[in-house]
C-alpha cells in the first residue's frame, strides 16, 4: 500500500501517524493511515450493492436479484461496529468454529458507518471492480501481548469483530447530516443496523417480464422502506478468501483468519451482504424477495420514494406467520416468479408464500430465545448471518438479543 494517507468521508483529515491499540479518542473519528509492513488496516464496506442496489432485471448474469421483480436501491446502510480482535490459533476446533487460542491484539471502538455513502476518499473494496470500502482503524503489533510484532512467516490470526446497538459514543466515520439524523433515530430505536432505500417494481414495465404483475395491480410500485434490525451479535474466527489455495477446516469455504505480510500492509475487511434480510430461507444464498414487504402496503395510498412517513418497516412483519405469509388485509400471499430463482441453495419455491427455517425452532409459549415467533424474527435471523470478511469469508455469529443459536 506504500505510505499514503487514507481519507474517509465527509469527515476525512490528515494524520501523522495510525489509530493503534485502544483507542481513546473522545473528540471524534481520526482516520487512519496506511499501517505499513506487519499491520492491518480494518475497513468496511457493503459490497458492490451497497453502491449500485440490486437491479432489475440483473445486470450480468449470476448475479444476486429480487426473483419477484423488485429493483432495490440504497440510500443509507447505517452500522457501528466495536471490538475488532485478533486472537491466536484459528483452527483450534473443526466443530467449534468460534474457539480460538488467546487473544492477542484489540482496537476498541465504537464506529458509526454508512456503508452506502460514496465518499471522495473511500477505498477500493476486496470484492469485485466498482465496490467501495472506508478505513475504520490500523494496528501493528499485538497490544494485547506486549505489544509483540504479528508473524510474517505465515501464521495466521483469527480475526473476529462485533456489530452493535446505535450509541451515542460511537464515533461518526462517514455519516452526512441526513445519515446523522437517522443515526440518532436508531439510538432511539435501538437499532444495530439501519436500512433506508426504495424498492420500485420492474416486473411490470420492463419489457419480458411485464407478465408478472398479473394479479397484483393494486399492489404500490414504489415502496420506501427503513429497515430496523435490532441484532447485536459477535463475529468471530471468520474464513478468509484471501487464505486461497490453503486448505480450509473440513467443510469450510476458505482457511480461518489473516496473515501478515513482510513487505506491505493487510487489509481485513467487514463486509455486508445486503441480500440476507430478504432470503426465503436460512440457507446460504437464498433468493431474495421483497414482496413480504410490499405487502404490508397494499391497500394503502401510495407515497413519494422520500416520504419517510409511508415506508414499510419491519415492526409492519411482527406477528405475521413466516410459513403462512398474508398481505395487509389478511390474504394469503404466493410466491411470484419474475426470473428463474436459482437453485443454488434449494429447489425453486411455488404455491403459498412459506419462509423455510430449516432446522431453526418456532418459539415456545412466544418466548424468542427458543425459536422463531414471526416474519420479524425470521427476516432479523438471516440478517445477522450477513457479515463476510473480506468479501465472503464466513464468520461465527454469537447472538446478543433473544434469538435461537
Amino acid at each position: 500500500m506504500g505510505a499514503r494517507i487514507i481519507l474517509t468521508g465527509v469527515l476525512a483529515v490528515a494524520v501523522a501517524t495510525a489509530s493503534c491499540g485502544n483507542s481513546d479518542d473522545s473528540d471524534g473519528f481520526v482516520p487512519p493511515v496506511d499501517p505499513g509492513p506487519g499491520g492491518i488496516l480494518f475497513t468496511a464496506s457493503g459490497g458492490l450493492p451497497a453502491v449500485t442496489g440490486y437491479p432489475f432485471p440483473p445486470a450480468n448474469a449470476g448475479d444476486v436479484a429480487f426473483v419477484d421483480g423488485w429493483q432495490l436501491d440504497f440510500s443509507r446502510l447505517l452500522v457501528t461496529f466495536d471490538n475488532l480482535t485478533l486472537s491466536e490459533t484459528p483452527d483450534l476446533s473443526g466443530s467449534d468454529p468460534s474457539a480460538t487460542g488467546n487473544l492477542v491484539a484489540q482496537v476498541n471502538g465504537p464506529w458509526a458507518i454508512d456503508l452506502a455513502y460514496q465518499g471522495s476518499g473511500d477505498l477500493a473494496g476486496e470484492g469485485p471492480p466498482g465496490e467501495r470500502a472506508v478505513a475504520i482503524t490500523a494496528i501493528t503489533s499485538q497490544n494485547r501481548n506486549g505489544d509483540k510484532p504479528f508473524a510474517t512467516d505465515g501464521t495466521r490470526y483469527a480475526l473476529g469483530f462485533d456489530v452493535v446497538a446505535a450509541t451515542a459514543s460511537a464515533r461518526a466515520v462517514n455519516l452526512d447530516a441526513g445519515a446523522a439524523a437517522d443515526y440518532q433515530q436508531m439510538i432511539q430505536d435501538g437499532c444495530a443496523v439501519l436500512y433506508v432505500g426504495t424498492a420500485t417494481f420492474q416486473g411490470g414495465s420492463v419489457p419480458g417480464f411485464t407478465g408478472c404483475n398479473v394479479g397484483h395491480e393494486s399492489w404500490p410500485t414504489v415502496v420506501p422502506f427503513r429497515l430496523c434490525f435490532k441484532s447485536p451479535a459477535t463475529y468471530a474466527n471468520c474464513q478468509n478468501p484471501e487464505n486461497d489455495p490453503t486448505l480450509p477446516v473440513a467443510g469450510e469455504q476458505s482457511a480461518r483468519g489473516v496473515s501478515f505480510a513482510a513487505n506491505d500492509s493487510i487489509v481485513g475487511q467487514l463486509t455486508m451482504r445486503p441480500d440476507h434480510p430478504f432470503w426465503d430461507s436460512v440457507l446460504p444464498d437464498s433468493p431474495p424477495h421483497f414482496d413480504q414487504l410490499a405487502a404490508r402496503l397494499v391497500g394503502e395510498p401510495d407515497v413519494p420514494a422520500d416520504d419517510p412517513t409511508g415506508a414499510v418497516t419491519l415492526e409492519m412483519t411482527q406477528g405475521i406467520d413466516f410459513a403462512a405469509y398474508t398481505d395487509a388485509g389478511g390474504h394469503a400471499l404466493s410466491w411470484r416468479a419474475c426470473l428463474q430463482a436459482p437453485t443454488d441453495a434449494h429447489d425453486v419455491f411455488s404455491g403459498p408464500m412459506a419462509f423455510d427455517p430449516q432446522t431453526v425452532p418456532r418459539a415456545v409459549a412466544g418466548d424468542p430465545s427458543t425459536g422463531l415467533r414471526d416474519y420479524y424474527d425470521f427476516a432479523t435471523y438471516d440478517q445477522s448471518t450477513q457479515w463476510t470478511l473480506n468479501d465472503d469469508g464466513r464468520c461465527a455469529v454469537t447472538r446478543h438479543y433473544p434469538s435461537p443459536p
